[in-house]
């Protein structure tokens, strides 16, 4: 099974191709505020360099934190349309070995359908000015 995997909680995002637990493709890229501009196109150019296409994913696995609020929410966003668009199961996990955990979960048939991120704490959010 083809699995994409998702990690957008700082300022550096991260993106990998598995074939169950063997790594096919792994980048690491300073998004910082530029990861709503550039992740689909990430995704798109790791499929490309493996010879896959987006219809070719079984599974996504999102990294869900804790970490940066709008990282996590842009990042896994896009985990979760990708896998309602695609049809496919996806799972979120979180701190060391997300990877290695998250496959076990999704090639043992497990499916959150939709996954939420884990902040770690209170989100900072301002008051509007007006």
């Amino acid at each position: 099974m083809l699995v994409l995997t998702i990690r957008t909680d700082k300022s550096e995002a991260e993106i990998g191709l598995f074939d169950n637990e063997q790594k096919l493709a792994y980048e690491t890229w300073a998004a910082h505020r530029r990861l709503a501009e550039t992740i689909h196109t990430k995704i798109k150019q790791l499929l490309k360099s493996q010879h896959k296409d987006w219809q070719d994913i079984g599974g996504i696995i999102c990294f869900k934190g804790p970490g940066s609020f709008t990282g996590l929410r842009i990042g896994l966003t896009v985990g979760n349309a990708l896998a309602y668009g695609l049809g496919v199961p996806i799972v979120s996990q979180q701190r060391t070995n997300w990877i290695t955990n998250g496959i076990t979960r999704i090639t043992s048939g497990e499916n959150e359908a939709v996954t939420l991120p884990e902040y770690g704490g209170d989100a900072h959010i301002t008051l509007p000015k007006k």
